[in-house]
């Protein structure tokens, strides 16, 4: 149980690097209509269409760590604390490189899991 926190952190890194290769890779003239679709849908609107596509990656990290770890509990707290780095980060740091940005996610991510899981 003291390494649950480890497990999340690890299993919500390679969520995210499977949300990014299948969305970028596998299904990239899909996920670019349907970003076209939501950007329709909320106004024309680029602030509210990037924070539906970030509390749509948030459902699907939800999604695969319930599943992984059969709690939805895990599910819940690992898409929140995903999607809150995610938002934080894009308006207090900006762009960053990929390994800065999974750094950032795994360290803050293990950090909370850590709290939660690891005392």
């Amino acid at each position: 149980m003291h390494l649950l926190w480890f497990y999340v952190a690890i299993v919500l890194a390679l969520s995210d690097i499977l949300h990014t290769q299948l969305m970028w890779k596998v299904l990239n003239n899909f996920y670019i209509i349907l970003g076209g679709l939501i950007y329709h849908s909320v106004d024309n609107s680029p602030l509210k269409t990037w924070v539906v596509h970030e509390l749509m990656e948030a459902a699907f990290h939800f999604v695969v760590l319930s599943v992984v770890f059969l709690s939805p509990t895990v599910g819940i707290l690992a898409a929140t604390i995903h999607f809150i780095i995610d938002v934080s980060h894009t308006f207090l740091i900006g762009h960053m490189g990929e390994l800065e940005h999974r750094a950032l996610h795994f360290l803050i991510e293990s950090v909370f899991f850590i709290l939660i899981y690891g005392l």
